[in-house]
Formats: C-alpha cells, sequence, structure tokens
C-alpha cells in the first residue's frame, strides 16, 4: 500500500533540498523566504524521523552525509519536476506571480529601476520583486539570484542578457539658486573652484574623479565638496537643494528636471559617453513567468544584444 506523505514531511524534504544545494542555511532561507532557524527545525526533524544525519554542520559550512548526497540525487529531480509544472501553470494566470531577486549597482537602480516600479507594481501586484544594490561583483548563482545587472562586457559567456538602456552619457548639473551664487564653469579645470558632491570609487575607495572628453582630448578633474554619497537619487536631491554641483549620468528624469527650470545643466560640450546596463540570468535555466514579466517591464524596447 503507498504511504501518503504528510504535509510536514514535503516541507522537511523541502528544506533539505534547499540547504543541500545552496550549502548554506542563510541562502537556503533567502530562497524560500524562511528564517534559518525555521530550517534548522525542520531538518533536525527530518533527521531525527528517518534516523539518519543528512547533513554536517560547521560554524561556517554545510555540506550533504553520504546519506545525504544519495537522498538528494533521488528527490531533487522529482522537486524540480514540480517546481516546473507549477510554473507552467503560473503561465495560464492573469498576472504572474512569485518572488524575482535581482542584484544591481546602486546607479541602476536609481536610473532604471526607481522610475518604473510603481507601474511594474500596478501591473504585477503578485510579484514580489526584491532589489540587492552591490557595486562589487557578485555570484548570482551562488548568491541565490535570479538575474543581475551589469554592463555587457562584465556579463559572463554562458549568461543570456537583454539590454535595459542605451548608452549614458556624462552630465554635470547644478541648480538656479546655485548659480545665483556661484558663475558656471566654463570648461572642467573650472570645477575646482566650485562645491561639488562626490562619490568614491567601486574599487579602491578613492574619490572618484569628474571625467570629461571633447575633441579627443581626454581629462579627469578632482572635486572637491561638502559631501559625499553613492546614490543618484540622493545626487540629484542634493543638486536641487543648491548644495552643489552632481555629475550623473543624463536620464529622462533629470531632462524633465532641467525642462522645468530646477536644474541647469553645464559643460554640455564636455560629455563622456559609458555603456548601458544588461540584465542577465543564467542561459541554460528556464525562465519562469515572474522573471519573464520583469524583463519585458524593464528592458530597452526594441533592443536585445
Amino acid at each position: 500500500m503507498r504511504k501518503e506523505m504528510r504535509t510536514n514531511e514535503l516541507g522537511e524534504l523541502t528544506a533539505f533540498v534547499a540547504v543541500a544545494e545552496e550549502k548554506s542555511f542563510r541562502k537556503a532561507a533567502a530562497r524560500l523566504n524562511l528564517t534559518p532557524s525555521t530550517l534548522s527545525h525542520s531538518l533536525r526533524a527530518l533527521e531525527e524521523r528517518l534516523g539518519v544525519r543528512l547533513l554536517n554542520r560547521t560554524t561556517r559550512t554545510v555540506s550533504p552525509t553520504e546519506a545525504g548526497i544519495a537522498l538528494l540525487a533521488e528527490i531533487a529531480p522529482a522537486f524540480a519536476a514540480i517546481a516546473g509544472a507549477v510554473e507552467k501553470v503560473n503561465t495560464f494566470r492573469e498576472t504572474p506571480q512569485g518572488t524575482v531577486r535581482i542584484n544591481t549597482p546602486r546607479i541602476a537602480a536609481d536610473l532604471v529601476f526607481m522610475p518604473q516600479l510603481k507601474q511594474f507594481n500596478l501591473d504585477f501586484p503578485d510579484i514580489r520583486l526584491e532589489l540587492a544594490t552591490n557595486d562589487g561583483f557578485v555570484d548570482i548563482v551562488t548568491e541565490g539570484f535570479d538575474a543581475g545587472v551589469r554592463i555587457r562586457g562584465d556579463v559572463q559567456q554562458d549568461m543570456s542578457a537583454v539590454r535595459l538602456t542605451s548608452d549614458f552619457h556624462s552630465a554635470v548639473y547644478g541648480s538656479p539658486e546655485y548659480f545665483a551664487r556661484h558663475a558656471k564653469p566654463l570648461s572642467p579645470p573650472d570645477l575646482q573652484h566650485h562645491a561639488c558632491i562626490g562619490r568614491r570609487e567601486i574599487t579602491g575607495g578613492a574619490l572618484y574623479r569628474w571625467e570629461f572628453e571633447k575633441e579627443g582630448k581626454q581629462i579627469a578633474v578632482p572635486v572637491r565638496g561638502p559631501l559625499i554619497v553613492d546614490s543618484v537619487t540622493m545626487m540629484t536631491r542634493l543638486a536641487l537643494d543648491g548644495i552643489g554641483l552632481v555629475y550623473t549620468a543624463r536620464s529622462p528624469e533629470h531632462d524633465a528636471l532641467v525642462a522645468q527650470g530646477l536644474l541647469i545643466r553645464v559643460l554640455e560640450d564636455w560629455s563622456v559617453t559609458f555603456p548601458g546596463f544588461f540584465l542577465y540570468y543564467p542561459g541554460h535555466r528556464q525562465l519562469s513567468a515572474a522573471l519573464k514579466a520583469v524583463i519585458s517591464s524593464f528592458r530597452l524596447p526594441l533592443r536585445d544584444h
């Protein structure tokens, strides 16, 4: 007679598969949207019920025992098949649901996601979008992310990628209030006499030198000012408040502020072009309906490189 599996048994096995695959209670907890202590309790209950240790635990690592490896080999394909079947059903919903975890640089979060998050939430109320900002390199597979954001040259070859933005053009902005007190800079060296909102390099931590280019001439200017921040949103707010000049990527939001007379752009003829952002994800994985919705909402229209 076939034994029916109880709900708690299925939950315990789900916890085991997640921890064994992630080799981390923290990462498995994020994957299942549970607390590490809940997962630990489920694993202890499973091991007690089976009468065998399934995981070796140390303060730093988690790895399957020989018995755990054997169990994982038997049940992991079944759980993958179940997840695939559920995802197929999800495509029949009027709106997709699920959690999508994306790792993104701060500037991409500010320029790409922030302006569209309200509309995305209205269009897909059943999708839980988690944005983790990190300017350093992150292995999205190891860290349990569904996708990441980078410039194209930084995307690994085994990843699929879709373009989120065109190439960026640098821009320097200040408010009418600021320029009522200070003359507009006519060339990059003039910035040394201005209050400039600084930011630090992604690697090394040195203050970023503002980069300019004109007629083949390139120049990087060290700037000084009252504040150092790492968010485009904060930079824009500080510029609007007349605290200083900011160097950032030109965007439709900045263009709107200029059109409204709230910001003034200077040194336009010294603008530098930077590569745009791509959203990337493991090429071998089947895309969930939720991730497809994210891609369709944030990708650059009619452009896919």
